[in-house]
């Protein structure tokens, strides 16, 4: 005989808890696994190969001539004294700030416009000019040396710094250009479009909405134009033949002669070269990089 309390059915057992998330296990990376000294052995190999030239530089600039010491004591300023003033490194110092600021203005002044175009414009042949902008990064300075030095002969501009800032400015502007439109089309368009319904005019609205966003990507381009200009060799050598017109790069040419080599001059011109140099890049080093990342993709 079945009972009545044996037909009641059993109760439902409770749910199960749930179980606590596991922590994210954290992804283990090829640095974390290496020894410290396997990183640091080396990083301290290549910083000793990169600083042992700038101090064999420095100890030619600042030893006495003659001497043999590995120690820059006593330390003089001859050399320096005898470079600026006895084989001209001051007016060359001034014709390469002059090449290099100006080349820096016309470079960017120009990218900005052409870059501006490429970017917010559409027109037939804008894939051929795009493709001709990366072509003419593949043709080396020394072979537009030619036409230009006969272009430059018929507009009477040889021997004078005016050649060299326009093909200075000639021979940055492609990747300038391109470096600048990328910039650009990361900015939205949307802005622009904002400030013209408040009665902006295109160029106001460019001026007032998009060039304050682009002043990283105008400081990378104004800094690598203005830094090639300053290195650059074979424009200077070729288009200016008075001493008087020659800059830094030629300068130091001049220290070097077929019989001798003044090593102590040519140090201290070599570190009078690159403390500008050092000195911009110290200043923008932020900004550049900012700049070249963001001017290398789309958005």
């Amino acid at each position: 005989m079945i009972t009545k309390e044996a037909t009641v059915a059993a109760p439902a057992p409770l749910p199960a808890a749930p179980e606590p998330p596991r922590p994210a296990r954290k992804r283990r990376r090829a640095w974390d696994e290496a020894p410290r000294w396997q990183i640091y052995l080396p990083l301290g190999i290549y910083l000793v190969f990169t600083l042992i030239p700038f101090y064999w530089i420095l100890l030619f600039a600042l030893r006495p001539a003659g001497s043999t010491s590995l120690v820059p004591w006593p330390m003089t300023t001859a050399h320096f004294e005898k470079v600026w003033t006895d084989r001209g490194f001051g007016t060359f110092f001034y014709n390469s700030v002059l090449v290099g600021v100006v080349t820096l203005l016309m470079t960017t002044l120009v990218a900005l416009a052409g870059g501006y175009a490429l970017a917010r414009f559409d027109f037939k042949v804008k894939r051929a000019f795009m493709l001709a902008l990366l072509c003419s990064q593949f043709v080396p300075g020394a072979l537009l040396l030619v036409p230009l030095f006969e272009i430059f002969a018929g507009l009477q501009l040889i021997n004078s710094l005016v050649s060299v800032i326009i093909a200075e400015t000639v021979f940055q502007l492609p990747l300038s250009m391109i470096l600048i439109s990328n910039f650009i089309k990361n900015v939205p368009y949307s802005l622009e479009e904002a400030a013209w319904v408040d009665g902006c005019n295109r160029f106001r609205a460019f001026r007032v909405v998009v060039l304050p966003l682009l002043r990283p990507g105008l400081i990378a381009v104004g800094s690598f134009a203005f830094v090639h200009s300053w290195n650059h060799f074979l424009f200077a050598l070729m288009f200016l033949n008075n001493q008087e017109k020659q800059t830094i790069p030629v300068g130091l040419n001049t220290l070097m002669s077929a019989d001798s080599v003044d090593l102590g001059a040519l140090a201290a011109g070599g570190i009078i070269a690159a403390v500008p140099v050092v000195i911009v890049f110290a200043f923008i080093q932020k900004w550049l990089i900012t700049g070249f990342s963001a001017g290398a993709v789309k958005g």
